[in-house]
Parts: C-alpha cells; structure tokens; sequence
C-alpha cells in the first residue's frame, strides 16, 4: 500500500515550509511506529506544496498512520492502492 498525503496551499504556507524538515522526521516516526516506511518526501509545484509517500504493509496499517497524520491538521490525503508490475500481470491474467 502506498500512500501520499500532501500539505496544501495555504496562506500559511511560510510557516509551513519553515517547520517542514520537524514535521516530516515525526510524520516519518509516526508512519515506522506503525510498521509503515516513508519512501519519499518532495517539494512539488501544483496541488500540494509538500508530498510524502510512505509504504504500510496494509490498507489498514495506511489509514491509521493517515489519521494520526491529520491529528496535525495541515496533511490532506490522496491514497493510492499501488500494483507491482508483477501483481497487475496476475490480475490481468484472471480476466
């Protein structure tokens, strides 16, 4: 399960960006804490300003790490349930 949630753009972004390198070391404590790996962080242009993405070994695993994750208020989530190449071959394969 991959997982992105992002920090919008907001009028706060200032602070946000000032406090990103502290809210991302406990973004990443809270997702290994939960048995999750955060796999990426990047600065982006667009929807969000901030975007992490972390792996959890389940659906269940990525939601609680997203809900303590928004406990901070600034994270918005898109989800996204990646396959391995090898994973979607075996589903085409059942079609």
């Amino acid at each position: 399960m991959l997982s992105c949630p992002g920090e919008p753009l907001t009028s706060t972004r200032p602070a946000l960006i000032s406090s990103s390198p502290r809210r991302v070391e406990e973004g990443e404590r809270i997702i290994e804490e939960a048995g999750g790996k955060l796999t990426g962080v990047y600065v982006t242009l667009g929807r969000y300003d901030v975007v992490e993405i972390f792996e959890a070994p389940d659906d269940d695993t990525a939601v609680e790490i997203l809900l303590k994750l928004q406990r901070y208020g600034a994270e918005h989530s898109e989800t996204l349930r990646a396959f391995t190449r090898e994973e979607a071959e075996e589903i085409i394969r059942k079609l």
